[in-house]
């Protein structure tokens, strides 16, 4: 009897897999969404008259609350509030900002009254850019939190378990988000297409109604995570109410600031995904331009770019799984960012220097393929070190402000990129930049492996207990 009442949901296999299914299919459906108009810029620009600066300014919106301080909001909300509140709060926040981003492309609302008004101010963004822009902002608010949620609620259902494979992957599933809008959202276009004309609004309102299928899973976790924690106060490895010491306060949050493993990580985590979130945004139309040759004839469509760069994430998704599997039983996790950041640097070198003098499918697909295994080793090896670091205490915080730190060079990176496109009307400097985060990466990939050793984290060591 005393043996049955040890065991917990969390010692259940088919119960803590389930979990992960059911909060990493809310971010396989987020990722989606956040890249389902990736594949459509030139549509976009023809439709809605959205230019590379337009469009990056857009792609920029996802991530402008988060930098002025709501993923800070977000973490202490975490902490004090717990997985199941966040959660829910965070995937009402995708659906909302997801159905005004719908309003801001359809073709009705161009010719309404707001539309009007948005177009009397700043007028080198449309109005439809405008709107889906702030509806991207609530989204990227919820996305960002939903993130950080699902980090801590798989850090809690599979503590001491195989955690970094759990988190190796959701991150398979929520990138296999990223082919399944590559892949999708030129085919749904034409297939709504009108006279002759494809469909922006298509792809887009698919992508919404996938969101609320997420928000629905994550009702069900919280009905799992409920008699989860019902179960710890019984078993006694948790109290109905918090002790005082072990209660967040916000003054904790002075201890993750404090921290010299905490910056190297996060401004870590900036540099990376810095030059691989905004290169998507890019991409497409990046391949379209390397690989079309019109004084020869070779002209490659929007739809061949997306379908090449669509295969980005795969590598990324199968081998993932298998790196966080590695990391739970052999280690060598920092090792891991190390080689991730050098296989990023050489794949965006290519891409300015070696794609354009040879314009070549084969090539630019390898290239795609070897960037999405740089992919899976550096998430792979990065978040589940995260708890090695930080208090569990504070452990959503810390997931929080690693993400804000990200947002800001998320959110300036593409500004960035667009104004380089526009003023040197070409990817060769965008990808320069692009491979120069690569070796500031690889240099504090190296500082982290080195204050590991000194002050013996357990970076290098299996998680498996």
């Amino acid at each position: 009897m005393v043996e049955k009442i040890q065991k917990t949901l969390r010692d259940s296999v088919t119960a803590r897999w389930t979990v992960l299914v059911l909060v990493a299919s809310m971010m396989f459906f987020a990722y989606m969404f956040v890249d389902i108009l990736s594949p459509l810029a030139s549509l976009l620009n023809d439709s809605l008259g959205w230019d590379q600066g337009v469009f990056g300014t857009y792609a920029a919106g996802e991530y402008l609350l988060n930098v002025f301080g709501f993923l800070i909001l977000a973490g202490i909300i975490l902490d004090k509030m717990g997985v199941r509140f966040t959660g829910l709060l965070s995937a009402s926040l995708m659906v909302i900002g997801a159905g005004i981003k719908v309003i801001g492309i359809s073709d009705w609302f161009q010719t309404t009254a707001c539309a009007e008004w948005l177009n009397s101010w700043w007028v080198t963004m449309p109005a439809s850019a405008k709107l889906a822009m702030f509806g991207f902002m609530i989204f990227g608010c919820g996305c960002e939190m939903a993130g950080t949620t699902v980090s801590k609620i798989l850090a809690k259902w599979f503590k001491g378990k195989e955690m970094a494979l759990a988190m190796g992957l959701e991150m398979a599933i929520a990138r296999l988000g990223v082919f399944a809008a590559m892949w999708l959202s030129p085919m749904i276009s034409s297939r709504f297409a009108v006279d002759g004309v494809n469909s922006v609004s298509a792809p887009l309102i698919f992508a919404a109604l996938l969101l609320v299928i997420g928000l629905l899973n994550f009702f069900v976790f919280t009905i799992m995570d409920t008699k989860f924690d019902n179960q710890l106060v019984a078993i006694g490895e948790a109290t109905a109410e918090k002790d005082p010491e072990d209660e967040f306060h916000v003054s904790d949050l002075a201890q993750i600031f404090r921290s010299k493993m905490f910056w190297i990580v996060a401004l870590l985590c900036v540099l990376y995904y810095s030059a691989i979130f905004p290169f998507q945004r890019f991409a497409t139309n990046f391949l379209e331009e390397t690989l079309s040759n019109p004084a020869e004839g070779i002209i490659v469509t929007n739809a061949e770019a997306a379908g090449l760069f669509k295969w980005f994430p795969i590598l990324a998704m199968v081998l993932t799984p298998f790196l966080g599997a590695f990391i739970d039983y052999k280690g060598k996790g920092a090792s891991m960012m190390m080689l991730g950041a050098v296989i990023m640097t050489a794949c965006h070198l290519v891409f300015a220097f070696v794609l354009p003098a040879y314009p070549s499918k084969t090539l630019a697909l390898v290239t795609i393929l070897i960037l999405g295994v740089s992919f899976s080793l550096v998430p792979a090896s990065m978040w589940p070190s995260v708890p090695k670091i930080i208090d569990e205490k504070v452990l959503g915080s810390a997931y929080c402000l690693i993400f804000w730190v990200q947002n800001v060079g998320l959110c300036l990176v593409p500004l960035l990129i667009g104004k380089l496109r526009v003023a040197t009307n070409g990817y060769l400097v965008p990808m320069i930049v692009f491979a120069s985060f690569g070796v500031l990466a690889f240099l504090l990939s190296l500082a982290l492996k080195v204050e590991d050793k000194r002050k013996g984290y357990g970076l290098e060591l299996p998680n498996k207990k």
